[in-house]
């Protein structure tokens, strides 16, 4: 017998999955407990449009993280720190420091997807990695400048 899962069942298959299982399990287990329903030529086309309806909306959360991506490869963040000899500063830039300073220009972004290995202690140039979306990653410039 042919079903939908509506959740996923481990050594069976995840939601939304048309699977073959014999028609006592079907019958007796996975549809009275809600696990899944029968593939009917309704409900496959339903299970399809719903699939399609999700792969557009993911496309489209793509879309919005590059342009957003875009967007902060073309802006620098400049963070003011105080710093002592031979330009080492007296704390460090962090990634709410980063996260404040693209507020700052008009971007909201949490601070745990900057990928900051380990907390700026110089003065300089950086470039940080920031995670947007698991496909998509900006670089921003961020200026470490003396306070």
């Amino acid at each position: 017998m042919k079903v939908i899962l509506t959740e996923d069942i481990p050594h069976l298959g995840t939601a939304g999955s048309l699977i073959r299982v014999k028609d006592g399990y079907a019958r007796n287990y996975l549809i009275p407990q809600g696990k899944a329903i029968m593939a009917t030529t309704q409900n496959v086309k339903q299970l399809e449009h719903q699939k399609l309806q999700v792969q557009a909306r993911l496309q489209k959360i793509q879309r919005e993280a590059e342009q957003l991506a875009r967007r902060i490869e073309s802006i620098s963040c400049t963070v003011a720190k105080a710093a002592g000899e031979e330009d080492k500063l007296f704390g460090s830039v962090t990634a709410a420091d980063i996260q404040a300073s693209l507020r700052n220009e008009g971007i909201e972004i949490d601070k745990k997807k900057i990928l900051l290995d380990e907390p700026i202690k110089q003065l300089g140039i950086f470039t940080v990695p920031i995670k947007l979306h698991p496909a998509v990653t900006a670089q921003v410039k961020v200026w470490v400048v003396k306070e």
